[in-house]
């Protein structure tokens, strides 16, 4: 299997392109990649492209874009992922998994228990960081788009923004509705953290059209819930994994 690499400049059949820093360091440098070996390039506007190292220097390397592959292999449903922030490993891994998983966006979020709060300088780094998390499944997965990480915003500014038609909350449901049943392939799915939602988030959830989803009959962890939920979106819209 080619190394895929993402890359943020325009690609077009043909034209002899520079390595950006990052792809140069990492697959010229760290993975001693040689002149005439192959890639997969994508820049995140849809299918991807075979190229071949044909040029390297002490700072820089040059490739040649040989074929278009027009894929995208985007599953059949798109999805909102509401994450309220949590602390350490647990949010890269919650992003991780859920751009693997398909996700369209992510939207970060706080919330009453909400463990996590970006301060100031330190933000921007953060919210890059974990965009190069989203950036490195699409690389691993096979995706050629890559989800938008937004910098957070509190629950409240967030349901008062459009959302998809389908909106789901992560929450006990006493009633055992078949939430999916009738459900759109465009969704909203809030996840809380690791302290769960409180009753008023989940009853102000309700009054903006969540439906409460139970998923099982155990609690799960904020970063194992998105995997488990966007698992079963693409089971019921025959997306692939």
């Amino acid at each position: 299997m080619s190394n895929r690499f993402y890359i943020d400049t325009t690609l077009n059949l043909g034209e002899r392109i520079e390595l950006t820093e990052t792809v140069f360091h990492h697959w010229v440098r760290v993975l001693r990649a040689k002149v005439g070996e192959q890639a997969i390039f994508f820049n995140g506007q849809g299918g991807e492209y075979t190229v071949e190292l044909v040029e390297i220097n002490k700072k820089n390397a040059f490739v040649q874009i040989q074929t278009y592959l027009a894929d995208d292999r985007t599953p059949n449903f798109q999805a909102l992922l509401g994450q309220v922030m949590s602390k350490g490993d647990r949010m890269d891994y919650a992003i991780q998994k859920a751009v693997e998983l398909g996700v369209h966006t992510i939207q970060l979020l706080t919330s009453e228990r909400c463990e996590m709060r970006l301060k100031y300088d330190r933000d921007q780094k953060k919210i890059d960081h974990w965009q190069a998390v989203a950036i490195a499944a699409c690389e691993q997965c096979g995706l050629n788009k890559v989800p938008k990480v937004l910098s957070p915003i509190s629950l409240n500014d967030w349901f008062e923004q459009p959302l998809p038609p389908t909106r789901l909350v992560l929450a006990p449901n006493k009633e055992q509705k078949q939430v999916l049943d009738q459900a759109k392939p465009q969704i909203a799915l809030l996840i809380g953290p690791e302290g769960g939602l409180s009753e008023s988030e989940i009853l102000q959830a309700n009054t903006y059209g969540f439906q409460n989803w139970c998923i099982g009959e155990r609690v799960l962890r904020t970063e194992t819930a998105p995997v488990v939920a966007l698992s079963i979106l693409n089971f019921t819209f025959k997306g692939e994994i």
